[in-house]
């Protein structure tokens, strides 16, 4: 079977219908639109908005980000849609002057070592210093430099690779928070080759994290980020006023096309491929129960969700795979106090939890120490991460209760003293995909049976990548797909 235009011909119209509004959809269709003037796109969306997590809310002077707060840059697909939108004025760098990460240390807020990104160590020196970790932590960490290279090249867990590497003391006092942050996963399941290669690369290459890192530093194309600590948050960048202004332009960009129809509130029911019967896909939703017809169709919905609807018979191996990519849910509590009724200083970009600390959250991102124009004057705006994929009981939690847990671990941590002047509760039910380790090899697996039906492509945040970049990167590579084919 290959895949062929709506009607026989040169110019002649390609259909493509792409499930999903988020910025995976938008960005396969953006794509589409971009590269070929003959491409008419369908985008259904169940919601009343675009931008899936992407949701920016302003009240009383604070600007809320409900879902991501920022993308990194070193990854250049988002970058390079903002150039093709028009979108790269909007965009601001994170504060310099708050630049560092703090990590729980016995109920206590304690620097992350300054220069140490992840798990690379940029400025050994500061290990010997920090009181995150024991004698015996810091010494076991900055011996890495002797620990010989891993033999081959099986997929290995993030705890696995630390442990091995820097030390179980690193692991739980610095890596774990870290990385857990980001993934929301457990270290012992996730896959480091799924989730950062680099620093397999690091070992592979020079033998060594630590000597890796310091090479990186002397050559001329070492990766700015200052004397930050946590993550490389001087490769952050956000939009002036919310990431929604980005999904904003992006829908502008595409309604100005003329070519990309838009159909929100639109839950898709079925997605039948083409047979003996009929030459294009058909999908089915609430709106047309019969089904409208197209050429190729972009899924980009989780994949515990893209199986409902893929559910024709001739589709079962695919879908039996994408529902064994597990996902976790996680909640984040929204919060606007004033400054002064924090002990803390609050002279940060936010605040890690260890597991081993016992605690009911996972982090705290200080939004308006990250970016500015965030909350008025005197005033903090916190986002406060509960739930993941190792805490997954508390989301068992009403609003009211989580939002007096928060309450209660931001008095015991950072010493607030009055009750928040608003707090604001969004749950994202298994929204988080868990790259756990034989993840690359699942993910093969998916696109070996997804290459057996010409039209179809998957996107999303559950196969390559689940930051915004990724997400984007992997939209336009569904699109670039079907228009070579």
């Amino acid at each position: 079977m290959t895949l062929a235009a709506s009607d026989s011909g040169p110019g002649k119209s390609l259909r493509v219908a792409v499930i999903g509004g988020g910025v995976t959809g938008m960005a396969a269709a953006q794509r589409l639109v971009a590269k070929s003037e003959n491409v008419h796109v369908t985008l259904f969306e169940s919601s009343k908005r675009l931008g899936g997590i992407i949701r920016t809310e302003e009240a009383d002077g604070f600007l809320m980000e409900l879902g991501p707060d920022s993308f990194i840059t070193n990854k250049p697909a988002g970058i390079q849609l903002c150039k093709d939108i028009g979108f790269m004025d909007q965009l601001i760098a994170t504060d310099a002057q708050y630049r560092r990460s703090l990590v729980l240390r016995n109920g206590k807020p304690v620097a992350v070592p300054d220069g140490f990104m992840l798990m690379a160590p940029a400025k050994p020196w500061a290990i010997m210093t920090t009181p995150v970790l024991s004698l015996t932590g810091k010494l076991r960490l900055l011996a890495e430099s002797f620990v010989a290279r891993r033999n081959g090249d099986d997929d290995e867990s993030l705890a696995s690779f630390v442990r091995r590497r820097f030390g179980s003391e690193a692991l739980d006092r610095l890596v774990q928070p870290l990385v857990g942050g980001i993934y929301t996963s457990d270290p012992e399941k996730l896959s480091l080759k799924a989730t950062m290669p680099r620093f397999l690369d690091m070992e592979r290459t020079h033998g060594s994290v630590i000597r890796a890192t310091l090479a990186e530093q002397k050559s001329p194309k070492s990766e700015g980020g200052g004397s930050a600590s946590g993550a490389r948050y001087g490769l952050f960048v956000s939009a002036a006023r919310g990431l929604s202004d980005l999904i904003k332009s992006l829908e502008t960009w595409l309604h100005k096309t003329g070519r990309v129809k838009f159909q929100l509130g639109c839950f898709v029911k079925h997605i039948t491929p083409p047979d003996t019967t009929e030459s294009r896909w058909r999908v089915s939703s609430d709106a047309n129960p019969n089904g409208d017809l197209f050429d190729a169709v972009i899924v980009t919905q989780p994949t515990h969700v893209a199986a409902q609807f893929l559910n024709h018979e001739s589709l079962s191996t695919l879908t039996g795979l994408l529902r064994t990519i597990e996902y976790a849910s996680s909640a984040i509590v929204v919060s606007g106090h004033s400054l002064s009724d924090f002990a803390h200083k609050m002279d940060a970009f936010g605040l890690v939890i260890p597991a081993m600390e016992k605690r009911k959250i996972l982090a705290v991102s200080f939004s308006s120490r990250k970016f500015p124009n965030r909350a008025p004057a005197g005033r903090i705006l916190l986002r406060t991460f509960v739930g993941g994929a190792m805490q997954p009981e508390l989301l068992q939690m009403d609003d009211d209760a989580m939002v007096s847990a928060v309450n209660q671990e931001l008095t015991a941590i950072l010493g607030m003293s009055a009750e928040p002047m608003f707090s604001e509760v969004v749950r994202y039910e298994k929204a988080m995909p868990q790259y756990h380790v034989g993840h690359l090899d699942l993910v093969a697996r998916i696109e070996a049976a997804q290459a057996s039906f010409p039209g179809l492509q998957l996107a999303g945040s559950a196969y390559h990548g689940v930051g915004i970049p990724d997400s984007i990167a992997s939209g336009q590579s569904a699109a670039d797909a079907i228009l070579s084919a």
